[in-house]
């Protein structure tokens, strides 16, 4: 199996695809704006103690208060809240964490009322973005993930990956990270660092312990409250810290800045595969170019379509994902209703389990798969849908059919499930229902590039309209586009994109800037 990453930045926000074998597994959109982010650590104040709860709310900038509960405090919270007094005491030098003395551990059994007080700053990092109505979600025990190790101050603690099975090598990366780490930091080894050399772990190590320097020392030199001390790296490294494996065969990127960034990490982490990061510099958008806007659109929404007319219908209430299993307008099997039940539950479960990677669902999802009388064939579908999700690295757990016919899966919810909207308002008659005719649309296109040329002074452009639209105006030697190339200079350019609605268009600069020259007016 081969992988590539096509990574497509926008003005406004940032999208992107993991392809397997060119089948879209994986997909991540945040807007550029976006301040919250699994990972991200702050410098923030108790608002309010929940007693009842164990529990508090913290202020961390968001509208809605985070949540951060005792026993996620952490064991070294003692240890965090006296060396944050040492570090804010002194405003010019910074008290370094080896020469710090470690407190007793956290009391599991403590309050959070006899721990922390309105007002009290505490440290505090993400472990879960806001979902719908309810705020973050906060931990006390602060870590910094790379893609060998993670460190985590004030933990003397070094832990090795389960998956490392050789207990030689677990034994070997023990010992060495022991030999480099500094005092007061403990380590989790992570399963790619097995059989790698002590130089590559120690490089790794070092990075870690300057951005955690770095955040104290925002923690230490400044005094507005929340403030942000640390920022998780952008979706693209840390999603390329998570997946990056030697069967990438490319990572395409549209942007110059996001590209020598992604080409940095790359180069730090793996030199060898540093040629496989390659800036995209077509005029087509990079996901039409990869096939990935037509996946997009028949991967999302309500209902799914997968082989021989067989469907998923996806549902989502506030408290778990719905997902029922339909077989259309398939022909009946010739071996009968319990060989073609089998069949359209095993495609189900192939789909469904692409499904859960792509929208990143998580919580309970209830699975509502075409009932089958044999013990064998659930047993079997059980199993297949166990393997299709070895390749998920959420956390999930999945239990056998019901009587019922139902299969209950639960897996790890940190951010907000991705949900692509195929279904539009019209960008042509913006909910009306009525527009111009049809064949005076590319008259309404003229008009346009002649107030962009002949007023704005927009010489260069590209106008992206539908790929019906643009095969129309390049038809024939004496197109439209070369009669428009002819009126108002070389500089037109025609791109079908497949993102465009039938009478939708866009303009862009030659910096690939969006130009807006839409009005609600033109519709009436």
């Amino acid at each position: 199996m081969t992988s590539e990453i096509v990574i497509d930045a926008r003005e406004n926000d940032i999208s992107i695809a993991l392809l397997e074998d060119k089948r879209l597994v994986e997909y991540q959109s945040e807007p550029r704006a976006a301040s919250f982010s699994v990972g991200n650590i702050y410098i923030a104040k108790v608002k309010k103690l929940m007693p009842g709860l164990n529990a508090c709310f913290v202020d961390v900038g968001y509208e809605r208060d985070a949540f951060l509960h005792y026993l996620d405090l952490g064991n070294q919270f003692n240890s965090f809240a006296k060396y944050l007094k040492q570090v804010q005491g002194d405003r010019k030098k910074l008290f370094p964490i080896t020469k710090a003395t470690r407190q007793p551990d956290l009391k599991k059994d403590g309050s959070i009322a006899n721990t922390l007080q309105v007002g009290q700053e505490v440290l505090v990092q993400i472990v879960k973005e806001p979902i719908s109505t309810k705020g973050p979600r906060l931990t006390g025990e602060l870590s910094f993930a790379g893609r060998y190790i993670v460190l985590i101050p004030f933990n003397d603690k070094v832990s090795v990956s389960s998956k490392i099975k050789s207990g030689e090598e677990r034994a070997r990366l023990k010992q060495l990270i022991q030999s480099i780490k500094p005092k007061n930091f403990g380590v989790i080894v992570r399963t790619v660092a097995e059989g790698k050399r002590v130089a590559e772990l120690d490089t790794e190590m070092k990075v870690l312990l300057k951005q955690w320097e770095e955040a104290i020392t925002k923690v230490q030199k400044t005094q507005k409250r929340p403030q942000l001390a640390f920022e998780e790296t952008g979706r693209t490294v840390a999603l390329l810290r998570d997946l990056f494996n030697p069967t990438y065969e490319n990572i395409h990127i549209n942007d110059e800045n996001i590209f020598s960034e992604v080409k940095n990490y790359v180069t730090l982490i793996a030199p060898e595969k540093s040629n496989i990061v390659k800036l995209y510099k077509g005029n087509v958008p990079i996901f039409d170019n990869f096939n990935i806007t037509k996946q997009l659109k028949s991967s999302f929404g309500k209902i799914i379509n997968y082989k021989h007319g067989a469907y998923l219908i996806i549902e989502h209430t506030e408290a778990m994902h719905v997902v029922d299993v339909n077989s259309g307008n398939r022909t009946r099997s010739v071996t009968g209703q319990e060989a073609n039940a089998l069949d359209v539950n095993l495609g189900a479960a192939d789909e469904l389990a692409r499904q859960l990677r792509l929208r990143d669902m998580g919580g309970i999802i209830i699975v509502d798969f075409i009932d089958m009388h044999l013990p064998e064939d659930r047993q079997l579908l059980y199993e297949r849908m166990c393997k299709n999700m070895q390749q998920d690295r959420a956390r999930h757990n999945i239990l056998p059919l019901s009587k019922f016919g139902l299969m209950q899966i639960t897996r790890q919810r940190v951010r907000p499930a991705m949900d692509v909207n195929v279904e539009e308002t019209c960008p042509t008659c913006f909910g009306k229902g009525k527009i111009k005719s049809s064949i005076l649309f590319t008259d309404q296109l003229e008009s346009k590039i002649d107030h962009m040329v002949n007023r704005i002074g927009i010489k260069k452009f590209y106008l992206h309209v539908h790929p019906y639209v643009s095969a129309y105006i390049n038809q024939g030697l004496m197109s439209l586009k070369r009669k428009w190339q002819m009126k108002y200079g070389l500089g037109v350019h025609v791109i079908p994109s497949q993102k465009m609605a039938f009478l939708q268009y866009e303009f862009y600069d030659s910096k690939k800037q969006y130009i807006d020259m839409k009005e609600e007016i033109e519709t009436k």
